[in-house]
């Protein structure tokens, strides 16, 4: 019983940190990276569609995107939609293909990046956390329901500990190479 908590537990804590992983792909770095346009949405037939379902997205050197739509009248619709993104992004096309180069980030810009990323780390450790409460809770309810000993609840709490102790250091440690990525000029 103790054992499927923490594997459920560890599963949660995983998940969190592809989370993370995720939220980190999205804040630019001075270098290309096609991840950054994963959240724009582009008019496709009249429905909001990601650019990745209507494009294909590749890094065409280390401070270029090169989107290049499946249907050519496309062009005009996915312009659009990497200009009202807020990401920043001045695309410029060329024939069928859009050439995103990724502006150079000032001193001020690259500090509140790093807020930004901060931030999301912040929210993993607190989700997190939040686990490791439910995984506890958990198991004093069966130490409460007589299912376990006293022994095997420390020890399971021992156990849940350690393993929050290791994501959040893990978070500490992305979230370091994170702000390095960013800091780099």
């Amino acid at each position: 019983m103790i054992n499927d908590i923490k594997k459920q537990s560890e599963q949660k804590m995983k998940k969190s940190m592809e989370a993370l992983g995720h939220a980190f792909a999205k804040i630019r770095t001075g270098r290309a990276n096609p991840a950054i346009l994963e959240s724009v949405m582009v008019s496709y037939y009249g429905s909001d569609t990601p650019l990745t379902q209507v494009a294909n997205v590749v890094v065409e050197d280390a401070r270029t995107l090169s989107v290049t739509p499946w249907e050519k009248n496309m062009v005009p619709q996915i312009e659009k939609a990497i200009l009202k993104s807020d990401l920043g992004l001045n695309p410029s096309t060329a024939g069928t293909v859009i050439r995103v180069p990724m502006p150079a980030l000032t001193e001020e810009t690259r500090k509140e990046l790093v807020k930004t990323a901060r931030g999301e780390a912040e929210n993993t450790r607190v989700a997190i956390r939040n686990l490791r409460r439910d995984a506890n809770a958990d198991i004093k309810t069966l130490l409460k329901d007589k299912e376990i000993s006293e022994d095997e609840e420390k020890r399971g709490l021992d156990d849940i500990q350690k393993l929050t102790d290791k994501y959040i250091a893990e978070v500490d440690r992305v979230l370091a190479e994170k702000e390095k990525d960013l800091m780099a000029v």
